[in-house]
């Protein structure tokens, strides 16, 4: 009976070393499929940064394009306000002749809905209420015609091209 205890001491003995072997396969093949995974992880985590950071990109490049085409005559349409200006107040003197005011306000009228038609749009100013987003306060006066924060007059109008303010509207406001 010896020999048979040897022999199935033997065996267990085999069967457990395989075990044991297969244990450790197992933690190895798991470890070897965590380490696999994380860097598919990682891999794909950082290509998706990678596109949402393109598409921002994207983004801001054609925001920026569409800017420098909406403002492009930015310029050009500040430096034609004060012409429009010397227009307006050409056109408020009196003149002998009807036929040259008439031609002269038709000229007006074409340079302004071009302007218009470029972007450009006039600050309302008279009788609102004071925002010096959009106005530019020069004095007070003291009205019974405008409440106490309301624009009582119009120094020089103001205008916004694509909506962004080009220049505020000179007023006077009521105390």
């Amino acid at each position: 009976m010896t020999s048979e205890n040897k022999e199935r001491e033997e065996i267990l003995e085999e069967e457990t070393v395989e075990t044991e072997e297969t244990t450790e396969e197992v933690a190895e093949e798991t470890a070897a499929e965590e380490t696999k995974e994380e860097p598919k992880e990682e891999e794909s985590a950082r290509y998706m940064r990678l596109m949402a950071d393109f598409q921002n990109y994207k983004k801001r490049v054609e925001k920026e394009k569409s800017d420098i085409y909406s403002y492009a005559n930015e310029k050009m349409a500040t430096e034609l306000l004060t012409v429009l200006d010397n227009f307006e107040r050409a056109l408020d003197h009196e003149c002998s002749d009807d036929g040259f005011k008439e031609g002269m306000d038709m000229i007006f009228k074409q340079l302004f809905d071009v302007l218009v038609k470029s972007g450009l749009a006039e600050i309302p100013a008279l009788g609102e209420e004071f925002d010096p987003n959009f106005h530019n306060a020069v004095m007070t006066e003291d009205t019974d015609e405008y409440e106490s924060g309301k624009v009582s007059g119009v120094l020089q109008k103001g205008y916004t091209l694509n909506g962004k303010v080009i220049r505020p509207t000179m007023v006077k406001v009521a105390n």
